[in-house]
């Protein structure tokens, strides 16, 4: 039973029997002063109504008694017998008042008490979790956790069971009260144990269990504790807690239920912190074979583009003479295949720059050579080494200069954006068409102007026309889809940029635009 029931029925006992005195003695006799002692017993109840109660029932039984008195002494009241009647009834008001504020003095200290306890519990709890929170690693987490359960609620030992799956051993942290580490344990643990890790694995919430429960006992008896709670930590993760001693505080259930949701989202961040850092490791591992990979790739492609240079540019070489007349006199119908193969070579050449020049760009590995080129001059050079290109496609090229802006960087990469352009512009133009290119500079800034009147690139071709393998049939170098995007690549090197535009009725425009020498930055 509880305790206010107890109280109460023993007030009201003993109030009983003083009123049974009060009533067989002579009313001279006033017994009744006696029941102040159970008004003032209820002060240990902390209940107004219960001493409300007592002083209501003693007043009736004070007048009762008095009444009764007179009746057996012939119906004759002494005058001091009441007097001393309304003297008792007057001190059971005041045992009451006094009782009563008492009670609530007791009540604000019990208050004050209880916010103290909860203050400093409060605190306790906050050094706990920081203490968990402390670090991203899972070992040194699960550490913390059994080792600050301990002080937080006053346990002497304190279990941490993890069991990833039924085909491993569980690991066992354990601290105890004045250890200073915290021990792991792999090994099968007593089936007493299983069966409380099991219970709080099902359970949600804190669970407190006792000597009375037979499983609890057979893990108590051997530690010579008297109560044991559990909590399982985190949702779905293989982790209970077990806290054991003598008798826990109050309040201890939240602090324990609140510890542990905290501990259980330090120890998920800590978890998910060291999968990221495995997945970084792996991502790293994958980088530098796919780096490795690449270094192949790039090895090979310098070894082909350096081995195909020599034999490309002797043949050309070759052919060139035998055009000339340099080995006899030959055919014209013979010459004409020289020509058509010198075009042949010519793009094979191309191609072989372009896959070189690329794989120079995307290692890094690209010139550093900045010096004054005379745009001009590089336009003039790549229309004489493409004409016979043109012939052979029965295109006419026309050079226009409007001056000879200066640019800084590497003649040879920007030699190779003029040629591509005027390569590009070539190709796309049909028989007896025109490739016009006009060199301009103006407010500091250098102009390639590459028109043709050939078939124009298609609207939705237009938005990848300078990504890699973005320009479909118009591809410079061979058809390989790269001749634009080195385009792209050096003019944005040197800090200028390439542009399309549609030339009415047909055909294109491409425009390189770079600062001049007066005014040029490096890309």
């Amino acid at each position: 039973m509880k305790r206010l029931p107890i109280i109460a029925i023993l007030c009201y006992a003993l109030g009983l029997v003083v009123w049974l005195v009060d009533l067989f003695t002579p009313q001279v006799f006033v017994v009744a002063i006696l029941l102040n002692g159970p008004i003032a017993l209820s002060g240990l109840a902390l209940n107004t109504r219960l001493t409300a109660g007592l002083v209501a029932f003693a007043e009736i039984a004070n007048l009762l008694a008095g009444y009764v008195n007179g009746v057996q002494d012939h119906y004759r009241w002494d005058t001091i017998a009441i007097g001393d009647r309304v003297l008792s009834g007057a001190s059971f008001l005041l045992v009451a008042y006094l009782t009563i504020r008492a009670q609530e003095y007791a009540r604000n200290a019990g208050s004050a008490t209880e916010r103290s306890q909860t203050a400093a519990g409060e605190k306790n709890l906050r050094r706990a979790l920081d203490a968990v929170r402390a670090t991203l690693n899972v070992e040194l987490v699960l550490q913390a956790i059994v080792r600050e359960v301990l002080p937080l609620i006053g346990a002497r030992e304190a279990l941490l069971v993890l069991q990833a799956s039924q085909l491993e051993l569980p690991s066992v942290y354990r601290s105890e009260r004045n250890a200073r580490d915290v021990t792991l344990e792999r090994k099968p643990a007593d089936s007493a144990l299983t069966s409380l890790v099991q219970r709080a694995s099902d359970e949600a919430r804190v669970t407190f269990a006792s000597p009375d429960d037979p499983v609890a006992r057979m893990a108590l008896d051997p530690r010579g504790s008297k109560s044991l709670v559990s909590v399982r930590l985190g949702r779905g993760t293989p982790a209970v807690l077990l806290v054991f001693g003598d008798e826990f505080a109050r309040g201890s259930e939240r602090l324990l239920q609140t510890f542990a949701e905290g501990a259980s989202v330090a120890l998920e961040q800590a978890q998910i912190f060291m999968q990221l850092g495995e997945r970084n490791q792996e991502i790293a591992s994958q980088r530098d074979a796919l780096e490795d990979r690449s270094r192949v790739i790039r090895d090979i492609v310098y070894a082909l583009a350096h081995d195909l240079r020599t034999p490309l540019a002797a043949a050309n070489l070759t052919m060139q003479q035998a055009i000339e007349g340099k080995y006899g006199d030959l055919p014209e119908s013979y010459r004409q295949i020289l020509r058509t193969t010198v075009s042949s070579n010519a793009d094979l050449r191309r191609l072989v720059e372009t896959l070189l020049l690329v794989a120079r760009f995307e290692s890094g590995e690209s010139s550093t050579l900045r010096e004054p080129v005379d745009l001009g001059a590089q336009a003039l050079r790549v229309t004489e080494e493409l004409q016979p290109i043109a012939e052979v496609k029965g295109v006419s090229l026309k050079t226009r200069l409007e001056g000879h802006p200066v640019v800084l960087g590497d003649g040879g990469e920007l030699r190779r954006a003029i040629s591509n352009l005027i390569a590009n512009a070539i190709e796309a133009t049909p028989l007896n068409g025109i490739v016009e290119i006009d060199v301009q500079s103006e407010n500091r800034t250098a102009r390639v102007l590459v028109k043709d009147d050939g078939y124009g690139v298609p609207p939705e071709r237009r938005a990848q026309l300078f990504e890699r393998f973005g320009t479909g049939d118009r591809q410079a170098g061979g058809g390989t889809g790269l001749g634009l995007y080195i385009v792209r690549l050096i003019a944005q090197k040197y800090g200028g940029r390439v542009e399309y535009t549609p030339r009415e009725p047909t055909g294109s425009v491409f425009t390189l635009l770079f600062p001049t020498a007066d005014g040029a930055t490096d890309g």
